[in-house]
């Protein structure tokens, strides 16, 4: 469902008046990069999946017809896009290597928490991190749509192209592989 601001945006776009669109971006762009940020798993590719997410957004505004809303059509631009970042050999960034072949700490998006949970929590984020990378891509999408960026099922349907009860059968599976993946690594 469209928001009275995105369908003024819309048709103020579609009517020549290109600043609408920075609106767009400043209204989308933290949580676009915050998707981008979970699914590619490091700062520069869910820099440029962001920007590229938002260059098709733009080249595809004026064939957009709001039956969607325009969060979820976003949204499919940008998961669509990490897809096509992914399609580089697996998680190549999500551990660099130096020139001396050392291998990179991950740079994991925090939510500063305070010191001594940071500690405890760092781990676990890390295995985490480590299991999601394990899962395909399709399960490791919906999971992160679903518990990290608070995507209903619907919305996640629409994002992905995809039913609703393929939704709910990987969102189901993506957590059973992850629970024994974690109780694997304890």
């Amino acid at each position: 469902m469209q928001t009275p601001d995105d369908l003024t945006l819309i048709t103020r776009f579609k009517n020549g008046d290109e600043t609408a669109f920075d609106e767009i971006v400043v209204a989308y762009q933290d949580r676009i990069y915050g998707l981008c940020r979970r699914l590619l798993g490091n700062a520069h590719d869910a820099e440029d999946a962001a920007q590229d997410t938002f260059v098709k957004a733009f080249q595809n505004l004026p064939k957009f017809h709001p039956q969607a809303s325009l969060y979820t059509w976003l949204y499919r631009i940008a998961v669509n896009t990490c897809l096509d970042y992914r399609r580089k050999p697996f998680f190549e960034s999500l551990f660099r290597r130096t020139s001396e072949g050392e291998e990179l700490q991950y740079d994991l998006p925090t939510s500063e928490p305070s010191p001594e949970r940071l500690a405890e929590s760092k781990q676990m984020e890390q295995a985490l991190w480590k299991n999601l990378a394990k899962l395909s891509q399709k399960l490791r999408t919906v999971i992160i749509l679903k518990e990290l960026e608070g995507l209903s099922y619907e919305e996640i349907a629409d994002v992905m192209d995809i039913s609703l009860g393929t939704v709910k059968s990987r969102i189901s599976r993506a957590r059973e592989e992850l629970l024994e993946l974690m109780g694997n690594n304890r």
